[in-house]
């Protein structure tokens, strides 16, 4: 049987109506106005659309005309219509095809990374390999539901697009490359943190060396820091990610009662060299503990500790951080911003292949609400003179 051809609004339609069945089902099916609104809205969806009633009319019917849409009545009168997606049926698609193909209808072309992160509401795929694995199933069909495209100048990875129509930009120029923040997970979670425990291990010395008296010229990372220690109070700090521990001391020196932890037994082999008189210890930060002596952290502080997980690892990053805090305790967080996974072959001088994420500041915002914490405020700052000229954002955000 050969697959059903959709027009851009088709594609609409049908993807917003295989979305909301899953993400709201206690409203689906859905009326003309939910479902107009939810062709139409601004997040989720590319391009934006902005169909009307009478456009959405127009579609419905020829879509239940082919059988790809029944319209179900729950009452008397016209607002008592709503529309039921028959597309799932007519392709038999599998739970985590129907996922995948719902967002591409959604959203287009995009990259086995992408897909992993906008799915998570559809379907929970373990990882990224697991992703490429459908589509790879699915292309293989005797009529293949998707297509691997070949790769654009300047991405990193190939995207994957359905074959159910043309996609909104095959008649358009070249769309701006899309960051792929998932790639770091390309091989595993697990894969990753070694290559970041033996990257931090094998520089641990030079870091040291290089970082020097770096605060000295940042007059506003002093200042937040100062406010963490100020708004910790009497209770114990965390610095996680703190490498050599040259935060986890100056904070001791404002009289905080601080801790570091870091994933690299090099650079907390260091830290206690340093400064023999604080407490140091290797862990891992998405599974920090509360401190041994108090019911919880008062302040949190992730300084660049962030800079090489995905995007999708940022919610549950931040939300483990979080539940570690007391009653008012404090989450600081400083992380580079932009549109970029930079690749980096030399750290302090020293040879290394490791990956940067620069987090989009939108999202890494949405993290820090998700994890529940209140009274947010953030800072966008420009580059500092150094050798990774990237933006920064500073957050501080409490627990209730």
């Amino acid at each position: 049987m050969a697959l059903p051809v959709l027009t851009a609004d088709e594609q609409r339609v049908l993807g917003s109506l295989l979305e909301k069945q899953r993400t709201v089902p206690g409203s689906y099916p859905l009326s003309l106005n939910s479902l107009r609104l939810a062709c139409n809205q601004t997040s989720s969806r590319d391009p934006i659309s902005d169909l009307d009633d009478a456009a959405i009319e127009n579609v419905v019917r020829e879509l239940k005309g082919r059988g790809l849409l029944r319209v179900v009545w729950s009452g008397k009168g016209a607002r008592s219509l709503k529309y039921h997606q028959l597309l799932d049926e007519e392709l038999a698609l599998q739970p985590d095809e129907r996922a995948l193909v719902t967002v591409l209808l959604l959203r287009g072309p995009q990259s086995p990374g992408e897909l992993k992160t906008r799915t998570e509401r559809l379907h929970p795929f373990a990882d990224r390999q697991e992703v490429e694995r459908v589509l790879q199933r699915m292309a293989a069909l005797p009529d293949p539901l998707v297509r691997e495209l070949d790769r654009r100048p300047g991405q990193q990875d190939r995207r994957w697009a359905h074959q159910l129509g043309p996609s909104p930009e095959a008649a358009g120029p070249a769309p701006a490359v899309t960051v792929d923040r998932e790639v770091v997970l390309a091989q595993g979670v697990g894969a990753r943190d070694e290559r970041v425990r033996q990257t931090y291990d094998g520089v641990a010395d030079a870091y040291f060396v290089a970082l020097g008296d770096e605060l000295i010229e940042k007059p506003f990372d002093l200042w937040l820091l100062e406010r963490v220690a100020a708004l910790a109070g009497s209770n114990p700090v965390v610095d996680v990610g703190c490498g050599p521990g040259h935060l986890t001391a100056f904070l001791a020196d404002t009289g905080a009662q601080v801790s570091g932890v870091d994933l690299s037994p090099g650079m907390i082999a260091v830290a206690r060299r340093e400064y023999p008189d604080l407490d140091f210890s290797v862990g891992n930060l998405t599974q920090l503990l509360k401190p041994r002596t108090a019911a919880g952290w008062g302040g949190v502080l992730a300084w660049y500790s962030l800079v090489h997980l995905a995007a999708s690892e940022l919610a549950p990053a931040l939300g483990a951080l979080a539940r570690t805090l007391v009653p008012d305790g404090v989450l600081a967080l400083a992380v580079h911003v932009g549109d970029e996974v930079r690749h980096v072959e030399q750290l302090v001088g020293e040879p290394v292949s490791i990956d940067f994420v620069l987090h989009d500041a939108e999202q890494v915002l949405a993290a820090v609400r998700a994890s529940g914490l209140i009274n947010l405020e953030w800072y966008r700052r420009g580059p500092y003179p150094d050798e990774a000229q990237t933006e920064r954002l500073y957050v501080l955000a409490r627990r209730e």
